[in-house]
């Protein structure tokens, strides 16, 4: 079973992607989609042309993505929004259901406490995938983000997610 985490950013989106063997977990990639283009739909358009190939290549059978948080400032908030919704497009348009998780949801799974900071974040990631290189942050978070999702998702929707 093949499990895609994404971290919706509007400059940086992360990702990444394991495979969940019963309880073990092994990695099989992660990156940093960077936006590229002087306006925002350009930007947007960039980011969904690069998932998509993510998509191809690894070939999911779940994925999740992190929910957004509301901050103070509205404008940046709507932008991130419509990045978070090329993390949901994308995973839909391959035929997959995607699970959602509230960021302090994803740290308490993956690190133990909901307001661990981004190193431990990382730390934790790395215990539970040995060996693996990360690309930065944001592919930190959206490994932490599948691995939530491999913990959280129900028995029923893992099954049913496997390839024959």
């Amino acid at each position: 079973m093949r499990v895609m985490g994404i971290d919706p950013g509007l400059r940086n989106l992360g990702w990444g992607v394991i495979e969940v063997m019963g309880s073990r977990l092994r990695h099989l990639g992660n990156g940093i989609c960077h936006s590229s283009g002087a306006d925002l739909a350009t930007r947007l358009l960039s980011l969904h042309t690069q998932l998509t190939e993510i998509m191809r290549e690894y070939a999911p059978d779940m994925a999740a993505v992190e929910q957004t948080f509301v901050n103070k400032d509205g404008a940046a908030t709507l932008k991130l929004g419509q990045a978070r919704g090329i993390a949901l497009l994308v995973p839909a348009q391959f035929g997959l259901a995607v699970g959602e998780y509230a960021p302090n949801t994803v740290k308490k799974t993956v690190v133990g406490v909901g307001h661990a900071e981004k190193a431990q974040i990382a730390h934790m990631v790395k215990v539970q995938l040995p060996g693996v290189e990360i690309s930065g942050p944001d592919a930190a978070d959206a490994l932490a983000v599948a691995i939530c999702h491999a913990h959280h998702a129900p028995r029923s929707a893992m099954l049913a997610g496997m390839r024959g």
